[in-house]
This record gives structure tokens, C-alpha cells and sequence, in this order.
């Protein structure tokens, strides 16, 4: 097996019918050392990163094999550099960062440093500093809800890493909401609460993510309560996330709704234009992809969902990966252009959308693809753009030529622009809902 064959499957794991996106992400961490025809050595350079490779080899060994279409093997070493400076914590016993953060059920890469901060977050991150700057005494217990990625469990886990990283002999534990009842349900099954009761609540930190999975089962709701007042009565703090308000949790006991309410609960709301922005940033930084800001922005355009993000840009660097090749406004544009052909077709046209917003705004066509930009009319044009974008998905280029504009920068503009407005003045956004739906189009 060659190199180009080991791009290759990278590629596969992005783009094949098979695709494994998380596979991509780990293999992306670690250098290739050597090839042959029958063999792979990998390299890292964290002894951590080693040890959980080391469980996924049977899984990559099978997924490479039925690539090549023959048995390949994989292995995976230590940077000497690395090996140098783990060697006398070892020999004296004493775990590494990576172990610490693993035994209290964390991941690493959370922290405040690599958090995405705008409007729609702002609050929960400085609630979540100030506990980590004074745990148990600003908010006990900060509760943080909001829907699926919105940086919640991101926040929490931030928490924590701060607070091992300055004191790693503290007492933290990251426990979701369904291992904290599976634990419970084994423990009362092996006769064995006093262990788990050992476990939970002499914790400096605890965290419970999705706590409305606890929701309805009395048992475990008994256990809960009983840990949280104990966590609480001897100096620690707990810290919940959830995707509702305790208040809209079903089957919640009250005594429990009382407890959360004595903190602080914060809503986490969906993240911004900007801040997908942001996001999209500090991905490509953490994964070595070079990602300029326009580009960044382009992508942030077409992806609200939060937790797509990552998934979409490795797709994208997919695309160039191996050939040398650096992401494009053509790459990032065909790769969306090829996505929406998978989707239903919609009738209406250019011309129809450009007739609907110049009758919305009382203005002529000739006048949105003329060089006067005044105020009453660089907003409509700015509208038809944003609309030929998001629902006809038409490269910015061509919106440009359509309206007599000098170069796509200008529609990344008023696209831009259209999104902002979008999310910080409703009697726009109620605007904007009227004309899609005098074009007939679903929102």
C-alpha cells in the first residue's frame, strides 16, 4: 500500500457510501511513519491519544482491509519526544493530564480557549467562568439548557477541564444523565449503593449532562436528590445541562424543580450568523485547514445547524484532500451546488423572485440592477439577493450578473447583511417571512 492509497481512504471515511466522519477526525490527529504492502505504522505525539487509538485499531485494521481489498495491519507508536517526557511521571506513578481528564469522564479538547462567544451565548460563558473561577460560590447550581449543539455540554465540560488544570487532586466527574441511572440500576442490583454513594457524593464538581433523563424514574430521582444535597451541604458544586427548563421537564419531582431553581438557569440559544462563523474558524484551526474568513462566512451562510459545522468543512477539505490543493470559493460552492441537487427542484425562477420583492418594496427591476445605492434601494436589493441565495441556491456569481453587480463579493455582502438583520430585528424577520410566503416557498 502506498501513501496516495492511505489519502485515498482518508477520502473514503468522508465521502464513500460507508462514510465515517469520526474515524476521519481521529486519524487526522496522527502522523503516517511508514507504509508497505502489508503493514501501516502511524505516529502520535500524546501517550493519551495513543491509548485510545490503540482500542479503535480493530476497527480501522477491518475498514482498511475491505479498502484495499486485502489484509493490512495496522500499528501505532510514540514520538520519541514524547516517550522522553512521559517516562519519569511514569516510572513515579503519577498520571498524566490526558488520564486525569479521562478518569473524571471528560474530553480534552473542551475549553473556555476553544469557545465560540457571541449574543446568543454570551451569558452561559460567563456564568460558566465565574463558576470555574469560584466553584461552589457564584452560581450552585448553574443550570444551562437550550437545543441540540449549542455548546452546553462544551461550557460544562470547560468548567471542569479548568479546574482539574489547576488542581488535578480535585474531585470532578462528568457523568450524562443516562450512565448516572445505569450506575444506580447496577449498583442496586449488585447490592452495592454504598459504592456508588462513595462515588458520587464526596465530589468537589459534579456534572450531569441531559438531566431530564432522569425525568420519571422515582428511584433514581431519589438517589439524585439525596447526592445533589450532599454535594451541595459539603462545599461542592453541581452543574446540569438539559435541552428544556427544569419547569417544562415531565415527570420531574417538584423537590428537584425547587433545588435547580436555587441557582442559576441560563438558556443557551441557537448560535448566530457570527458565531457559526467563529466556529467554523476554530475548527479549521484545530484540524490544520487553512480557511480564510470569506470562505468561513460562505459555509456559515448555508449551515445553521450547529453540530453540521464540522462535518460540513471536513466534507469540503475532503474534496482537496491529497492533491495539494487549498479550499476554494469554487470548491466550497460546488460542494453546496451538489447538494442541492439532491433536493426537490422548486418552480419558481429568478425573475419571479425579483418580481415579488420589487412589488414588495414598490420598486423596478431596472432600478435593484442599477448603480444607485440609496438606502430605499440597496435594502431590496440586498433582500433579493439573500433570497436567489438561500432558496434558489444560486452561486454568488451569478446572482452578481443577474444584478448588474461588479463581483460576488458584493452579494457575499448583502447576503451577510440580510443575516444579521435576520437575527437582531424581528419586524424584519416577520417582513422577510411574508414575501417567502407570497412566493409560495416553505421557510
Amino acid at each position: 500500500m502506498s501513501e496516495a492509497d492511505w489519502n485515498q481512504f482518508l477520502l473514503s471515511l468522508i465521502e464513500g457510501p460507508d462514510k465515517n466522519p469520526v474515524l476521519f477526525s481521529i486519524l487526522k490527529q496522527v502522523s503516517l511513519l511508514s507504509v508497505s504492502e502489508t503493514s501501516i505504522v502511524l505516529s502520535t505525539d500524546s501517550q493519551g491519544f495513543f491509548i485510545f487509538i490503540q482500542k479503535r485499531i480493530p476497527e480501522i485494521e477491518e475498514r482498511l482491509s475491505l479498502f484495499a481489498k486485502k489484509t493490512l495491519t495496522i500499528e501505532v507508536v510514540v514520538s520519541a519526544q514524547e516517550r522522553r517526557q512521559t517516562e519519569a511521571p511514569l516510572l513515579s506513578f503519577e498520571p498524566s493530564q490526558d488520564d486525569v481528564y479521562r478518569k473524571a469522564g471528560l474530553n480534552g479538547k473542551y475549553s473556555f480557549d476553544n469557545f465560540a462567544v457571541s449574543g446568543s451565548n454570551q451569558v452561559a460563558y460567563a456564568a460558566s467562568q465565574a463558576v470555574a473561577d469560584n466553584l461552589s460560590k457564584a452560581y450552585n447550581p448553574l443550570f444551562l439548557y437550550g437545543g441540540v449543539g449549542v455548546g452546553k455540554t462544551h461550557l460544562a465540560q470547560a468548567v471542569a477541564s479548568k479546574i482539574l488544570g489547576d488542581n488535578p487532586q480535585k474531585r470532578v466527574f462528568f457523568s450524562p444523565g443516562e450512565q448516572f441511572t445505569n450506575e444506580l440500576i447496577e449498583a442496586i442490583f449488585e447490592k452495592n449503593t454504598a459504592k456508588f454513594r462513595k462515588k458520587y457524593r464526596h465530589l468537589n464538581l459534579l456534572i450531569v449532562d441531559d438531566v431530564q433523563f432522569i425525568a420519571g424514574k422515582n428511584t433514581v430521582q431519589e438517589e439524585f436528590f439525596h447526592t445533589f444535597n450532599a454535594i451541595i451541604s459539603s462545599g461542592g458544586q453541581v452543574i446540569f445541562t438539559s435541552d428544556r427548563h427544569p419547569r417544562e421537564i415531565k415527570n420531574l419531582e417538584d423537590r428537584l424543580k425547587s433545588r435547580f431553581a436555587g441557582g442559576l438557569t441560563v438558556d443557551v440559544q441557537s448560535p448566530d450568523f457570527e458565531l457559526r462563523t467563529a466556529i467554523l474558524l476554530i475548527k479549521a484551526k484545530e484540524k490544520n485547514i487553512e480557511l480564510g474568513i470569506d470562505l468561513a462566512k460562505l459555509i456559515a451562510e448555508q449551515v445553521s445547524d450547529s453540530r453540521s459545522l464540522e462535518g460540513t468543512l471536513l466534507s469540503i477539505y475532503a474534496r482537496v484532500l491529497g492533491r495539494g490543493e487549498l479550499i476554494t470559493l469554487n470548491v466550497v460552492e460546488s460542494f453546496f451546488h451538489t447538494e442541492s441537487e439532491t433536493k426537490p427542484k422548486l418552480r419558481i425562477t429568478p425573475h419571479e423572485i425579483l418580481n415579488v420583492v420589487c412589488s414588495y418594496y414598490n420598486v423596478r427591476q431596472s432600478q435593484l440592477k442599477s448603480p444607485i445605492r440609496s438606502e430605499s434601494l440597496s435594502l431590496p436589493r440586498q433582500v433579493a439577493m439573500f433570497l436567489l441565495r438561500r432558496e434558489l441556491n444560486m452561486k454568488h456569481q451569478e446572482i452578481a450578473n443577474l444584478l448588474k453587480r461588479k463581483d460576488h463579493t458584493t452579494i457575499m455582502h448583502g447576503v451577510e447583511k440580510i443575516n444579521r438583520l435576520l437575527v437582531k430585528d424581528e419586524f424584519f424577520k416577520k417582513e422577510i417571512d411574508r414575501i417567502i410566503q407570497t412566493l409560495n416557498l416553505s421557510t
